[in-house]
């Protein structure tokens, strides 16, 4: 899946698809988005290919008080991804509608649907969650073994 910013300094490849979708509903997220929510794809830093350009981070609050870094094009600012303290620097969090093909990645779950806005309607067949979920719950089995496979790669 090929993917830019909106000015094409940035581009880039995601080389597999991506773990899990996450349409984030947190209050940091429709702020960061301007938006309802954010859609981030979950992949390994090592199955996205920077093919032009080189994004800048920038640290942001959260919640939490975890570390987040969204990583934008130095020129239009369009944001192309996130890494999380608690996920690490091995997992992109991917802005899908930074993608070619934003179709291609629709939601696998919704995150922090307590804060959700109420005029957004939820699709019956997306699990929904009021805040966050145990990914042995909801991620199947080969997912599970490829993030475990990264974990383990990037401990070494």
């Amino acid at each position: 899946m090929k993917g830019q910013c909106s000015c094409g300094e940035v581009q880039f490849d995601m080389l597999e698809t991506p773990l899990f979708v996450h349409a984030c509903h947190c209050k940091n997220c429709q702020r960061q988005s301007g938006s309802a929510h954010a859609l981030n794809a979950m992949i390994e830093t090592s199955k996205v290919n920077v093919l032009s350009g080189k994004s800048e981070g920038f640290d942001v609050p959260t919640d939490s008080g975890r570390r987040q870094t969204i990583f934008r094009c130095p020129s239009c600012k369009v944001a192309l991804w996130s890494t999380y303290g608690g996920a690490g620097d091995a997992f992109l969090f991917g802005r899908v509608g930074s993608l070619d093909d934003p179709a291609t990645c629709p939601p696998d779950i919704n995150i922090f649907t307590k804060s959700k806005q109420l005029w957004v309607t939820l699709y019956a067949d997306i699990p929904a969650v009021e805040e966050f979920y145990d990914a042995k719950e909801y991620w199947p089995a080969e997912t599970l073994e490829r993030m475990q496979a990264s974990k383990d790669a990037a401990a070494k």
